[in-house]
């Protein structure tokens, strides 16, 4: 019996079965946790190059080019026929999203010699770093030194204007559960996968359709009584829920403050 659990665990290995460490987070009561990023770029080769630098692993997914972290996974691209996006994350209602490594210095000193363009932080910080794409898609690399996996998801970084940010916070609590917080000096709230940071943005930004960084998505347990329950609440889908082969659903909607979000159930997760 210990000689087949043994042929068995490496026959899971050999055809791919993924590590632990790159699965999602177990979803919250409310039965939600982050699912994916979804940017739009101009060259899909050129960002895979440099998510895989980082510490991504390169996986297609039908028609999609995807790249998969523990915690998130990033698609790089929209259907076909999709316009090329029309500008960067920065100036959007997601400004960036974020990872966090065991040593940034390290992981700096790495992925500038696997040609990824990546800057130190801002006032001299040594344990913070920014990446950012030919498309203008915005990534902040924090430190942790206790994390024992070489890097995964941390934060999606809302920029909206300063006497929304309670509203920001209480919408994501209200209709996804994320539970509210602090980090460092800005307003969050967290759901299992991600911490959703709010900071004041001096001028006005636009939505994120369209950009490089086109939606987030968060995967639920159960999308048609879930979306029933937004609805209850006056939260409007932008269009029915879509069926897909093998039992997964999608659906889409936006935030007050101009976030592109998908919804999924994915009875086989990526």
């Amino acid at each position: 019996m210990r000689r087949l659990v043994t042929i068995l665990g490496l026959l899971s290995l050999a055809f791919g079965a993924a590590p632990a460490s790159a699965q999602l987070a177990p979803p919250n009561e409310m039965g939600v946790t982050m699912g994916h990023l979804h940017m739009n770029s101009r060259d899909i080769e050129a960002n895979k190059k440099i998510f895989v630098a980082i510490g991504g692993v390169a996986q297609k997914n039908g028609n999609f080019e995807i790249v998969k972290f523990p915690g998130v996974i990033v698609f790089l691209n929209q259907g076909s026929g999709t316009p090329p996006p029309v500008g960067g994350s920065v100036g959007t209602s997601v400004n960036h999203f974020g990872f966090l490594v065991p040593d940034v210095q390290a992981a700096m000193a790495k992925w500038k010699a696997a040609g990824v363009p990546v800057e130190p932080g801002g006032n001299g910080r040594k344990d913070q770093a920014f990446v950012t794409t030919p498309d203008g898609m915005r990534i902040e690399i924090l430190e942790d030194k206790a994390q024992t996996v070489p890097i995964k998801h941390h934060h999606i970084h809302f920029y909206v204007p300063a006497d929304t940010i309670p509203k920001i916070q209480a919408w994501y609590g209200a209709h996804f559960g994320a539970k509210p917080g602090t980090r460092g000096r800005f307003q969050a709230a967290d759901i299992p996968g991600a911490n959703l940071t709010f900071t004041k943005s001096d001028t006005p930004t636009v939505p994120t359709f369209g950009r490089v960084l086109d939606h987030i998505g968060f995967d639920v347990k159960d999308l048609e009584a879930f979306a029933k329950k937004l609805e209850a609440n006056g939260v409007k889908l932008e269009g029915p829920i879509v069926s897909r082969p093998g039992g997964a659903k999608l659906a889409f909607l936006r935030d007050p403050w101009g976030t592109r979000i998908e919804l999924n159930e994915r009875p086989n997760p990526l």
